[in-house]
């Protein structure tokens, strides 16, 4: 029997999404660590290795050079590799500036393509669902998708805060399918939920984006939507990979989902159950893991993502997804909060109890402190914002980057919780088998 790997290290949120997806295509998975490829996890009974979005970086890193040679010398045996967002940027060669290397983390150099620069900052911020045009005729395109439509009414598919690709100086020869690119961002047709940081695209008039530019030197339409490359497929050695910025395993995103499992049935062979990700409200969850200190740290973390929304510092993006005003760490909260419903929601494994039971103090002890800390911020940048400035700039960041470390590498406390939930989710999500699928 074949299974299809979903690779687990430094995915948080986005594991969840995919693990999430699986159950409900009703594939054969399993859930790998990078330690667990480096010694031999991918066999030629693996059809199809997933590798959800993160930091890709952290991921390059997990693997080690070991880990990366397996995961190479496994799709050149005829192994399918599959990333999505971080899980795409992995998949790439590494920079040609080494000192861009060291920053970004080394690839797996399956595609001859590599992660580009983003010139301007706000590009960084966009997320949501965004209209792209479909290369017709290549095998990983439905044909519902190739045939031509009117600008504005492509089909719809969601990025969260998205890398770019940058083409190999090999040129047209070099082996890169180009499967879809971004059909723009135009205000006027670019699906509601399409956001620069937390401005809806939709709301704001051409108008207005024009005087912001001659006003202010401020563009808000990032130039990186109209026409590049979202996903894209080549060959290495007998086998594939597949990439793509876009996250199609986003729940309740339709043409994501059906191009999602058209790709399962064209690169592994099997036929999913669905061809869509029902909507997702992990924060209802029905309660299986009935462990006391871990509901009161779920309660405890939705009483924070309330307070941030009470103080117009956070706000609902989706049922699973937080949005965050510039400066709040709505990422991390987000994702713990979401790992803790998940965690409560499924039945524990054996081994996740043991697990459990020699950590239940430490966590403990540190989401408490954490928890205080996380009020006082968001309480801090509360205020910051009614009397910017009789509060210390400087005070805030040492007091995020206590709790949650730096924007680009994380840490702190949160990393702390993170690691002890995440190897949990590992351990019950991958011995459970699932949930229902009604949450």
């Amino acid at each position: 029997m074949t299974d299809i790997a979903i690779f687990w290290d430094a995915s948080q949120l986005w594991g969840l999404l995919v693990w999430r997806a699986a159950e409900a295509f009703g594939l054969p998975y399993r859930l790998v660590k990078a330690k667990e490829i480096a010694q031999g996890a991918l066999s030629d009974k693996t059809s199809l290795l997933l590798v959800p979005g993160g930091t890709a970086r952290h991921k390059s890193a997990a693997l080690g050079e070991k880990g990366r040679e397996a995961v190479r010398a496994w799709v050149r045996g005829g192994g399918r590799y599959v990333g999505f967002c971080g899980g795409a940027g992995l998949g790439l060669s590494d920079a040609a500036d080494p000192v861009r290397t060291a920053e970004i983390g080394k690839g797996l150099c399956l595609c001859p393509w590599h992660r580009a620069e983003i010139g301007e900052r706000v590009q960084h911020f966009v997320s949501g669902h965004v209209r792209v045009r479909f290369q017709g005729g290549h095998p990983l395109v439905p044909e519902f998708f190739s045939e031509p439509v009117a600008p504005g009414s492509e089909p719809a598919i969601p990025i969260w805060w998205p890398g770019r690709f940058a083409a190999s100086s090999g040129g047209p020869d070099d082996g890169v399918d180009v499967l879809a690119r971004y059909a723009g961002s135009d205000p006027r047709t670019c699906p509601p939920d399409l956001c620069v940081a937390d401005l809806p695209l939709s709301s704001l008039s051409p108008a207005v984006l024009e005087q912001w530019i001659e006003l202010y030197g401020v563009s808000l339409a990032p130039g990186f939507l109209n026409g590049q490359p979202c996903a894209l497929h080549g060959r290495y050695g007998k086998g594939s990979y597949t990439l793509s910025y876009s996250h199609l395993e986003t729940p309740g995103s339709p043409d994501a989902n059906r191009w999602f499992a058209h790709i399962l049935r064209t690169l592994a062979g099997f036929e999913p159950r669905a061809d869509t990700v029902p909507a997702w409200r992990p924060g209802e969850m029905p309660v299986l893991w009935h462990d006391p200190d871990l509901l009161e740290a779920r309660r405890g973390m939705g009483e924070l993502i309330r307070l941030g929304l009470a103080h117009d510092l956070l706000f609902e993006r989706a049922p699973w997804l937080t949005g965050w005003r510039s400066g709040v760490p709505g990422s991390g909260l987000n994702a713990l909060f979401m790992g803790l419903c998940v965690l409560t929601g499924v039945s524990p494994s054996p081994e996740a109890e043991t697990f459990w039971a020699a950590q239940r103090i430490r966590f403990g002890e540190t989401f408490a402190v954490f928890r205080q800390g996380v009020e006082g911020l968001l309480l801090g940048l509360r205020l910051a914002t009614i009397m910017p400035e009789e509060v210390p700039r400087k005070i805030l960041a040492e007091q995020r980057l206590a709790l949650f470390g730096s924007a680009m590498q994380g840490g702190g406390l949160y990393k702390e919780l993170m690691d002890m939930v995440d190897e949990l989710l590992f351990l019950s999500l991958g011995k459970a088998g699932g949930c229902d699928g009604s949450a």
